[in-house]
């Protein structure tokens, strides 16, 4: 198993590792909207949605894979209202349409609208 850890992605705000890889997969922890450069959290459903998106994208670029290698995604949100403008947002990132769940929580860290987790296949 090797950790996953780069500087364009926030930092764990907790125990964990921003990613780890295991026999050929890349699992990540799920990303908020943190903007790694400034630590501050980006506004609105759209910026949220965009920058938990980049953050993964950052991950999986460390660890030599993108977004076509994503398999399964587990999506959470807010407020079910914004799915819409979620999916928007989402389906710029993911166009290869990998299995995915969304669901509604109560809360997430900091009070962010969305994060996102994924996990890839290395070619």
């Amino acid at each position: 198993m090797n950790t996953i850890q780069t500087t364009k992605a926030p930092g764990a705000i907790g125990p964990y590792s921003q990613g780890y890889e295991a026999n050929g997969f890349v699992f990540t922890s799920g990303q908020i909207a943190i903007i790694p450069e400034t630590g501050e959290i980006a506004q609105g459903i759209r910026a949220q949605a965009g920058q938990c998106c980049k953050n993964i994208g950052a991950i999986l670029e460390s660890a030599g894979c993108g977004y076509e290698n994503v398999v399964k995604t587990t999506c959470f949100l807010a407020n079910m209202e914004d799915f819409a403008v979620f999916n928007e947002i989402y389906a710029d990132y993911f166009i290869s349409k990998p299995a995915r769940s969304c669901v509604a929580v109560k809360e997430l860290p900091k009070g962010v609208l969305c994060e996102v987790e994924a996990i890839a296949v290395k070619n």
